[in-house]
């Protein structure tokens, strides 16, 4: 009988470590999750800031500021507009040959 009892009072104790440990653990995971979603949120917010930030960087009225200041460009009208022609161009020097050496005309179709 002394057996059983030391047997028994040593489970209890050994499955009150065991609950106390798991509860630990328990609480331990969870605030790791709360930390995540936080986290998560934060991220999210982060994104979202970002995203407006992008959206108010390409708008036309801003592309087109930092056009004419930092590119010096300016807008298309006749009176700028310079036409080529070729007629009298001059003729290349160097015969060009196709890519690949092939004939120019497609032969082989």
């Amino acid at each position: 009988m002394m057996r059983l009892s030391l047997f028994l009072v040593a489970a209890t104790v050994g499955s009150a470590l065991w609950l106390v440990h798991s509860h630990y653990e328990s609480r331990r995971l969870f605030m790791a999750l709360e930390a995540a979603r936080k986290e998560n949120q934060r991220i999210e917010v982060d994104l979202d800031r970002m995203e407006v930030e992008r959206r108010a960087q390409t708008t036309p009225l801003r592309v087109e500021q930092i056009a004419r200041q930092q590119l010096q460009m300016r807008n298309v009208s006749p009176a700028i507009t310079q036409y080529v022609t070729t007629t009298g161009a001059a003729q290349p020097a160097v015969p060009v040959k196709p890519i690949g050496g092939g004939n120019p005309q497609g032969a082989g179709r």
